[in-house]
């Protein structure tokens, strides 16, 4: 994995009252575990705060994610709606990176917020999978059908692996029940 980076983006809390210590609501989730795994096999990896996460903007989130070093060697993984965030910012920047995982796919404004709206509400650019060499989409057997509705979008649109595991929901700690999430540091590593 010489030359690799890594980029993990969060996903977007309801609201600002689910978040009461945001950094630690997210690190308590797989993130942390996941960042400190890569770090240990020389996987540089950055794990930015997204700004309002529970009022998403995508020119603010733009902001800061392009604080990060993305290039062609670049593995990008999006949790919920960070996956939309990175699905969009590929299509309207062009950019080629190694990997594009996304990790319960969220692209529905199922809350009927016109931010969300705003955030969610972009044609895919089915030609991101010509310049990102391996697409991977985690979902789960008992993911939200909201969830499930946006896999099948993203995966219509882009193609890819999609791996179902069990009992992992929305992919947060209290679907999953542990910070590790080994079957995604594999998709990494291999």
């Amino acid at each position: 994995m010489a030359n690799k980076n890594c980029v993990i983006i969060h996903g977007c809390p309801s609201s600002p009252k689910t978040t009461i210590n945001l950094k630690a609501r997210y690190y308590n989730h797989w993130i942390a575990w996941t960042k400190n795994q890569l770090i240990a096999n020389n996987i540089p990896t950055e794990a930015p705060m997204m700004p309002k996460p529970w009022s998403p903007v995508y020119e603010k989130f733009k902001a800061k994610f392009e604080q990060s070093d993305i290039n062609k060697n670049t593995i990008l993984i999006g949790h919920s709606c960070g996956g939309a965030f990175l699905v969009r910012w590929l299509g309207e920047t062009k950019r080629k990176i190694f990997k594009l995982i996304l990790v319960a796919p969220w692209i529905i404004n199922d809350q009927d917020e016109t931010f969300r709206e705003a955030f969610y509400t972009f044609s895919i650019d089915k030609m991101i999978k010509e310049r990102v060499e391996k697409i991977i989409m985690f979902t789960s057997d008992n993911e939200e059908d909201t969830g499930k509705k946006s896999l099948k979008i993203l995966h219509d649109a882009l193609g890819g692996k999609i791996i179902e595991l069990k009992n992992h929901g929305h992919y947060t700690m209290g679907d999953m029940k542990t910070t590790e999430f080994p079957e995604l540091i594999k998709e990494i590593l291999s």
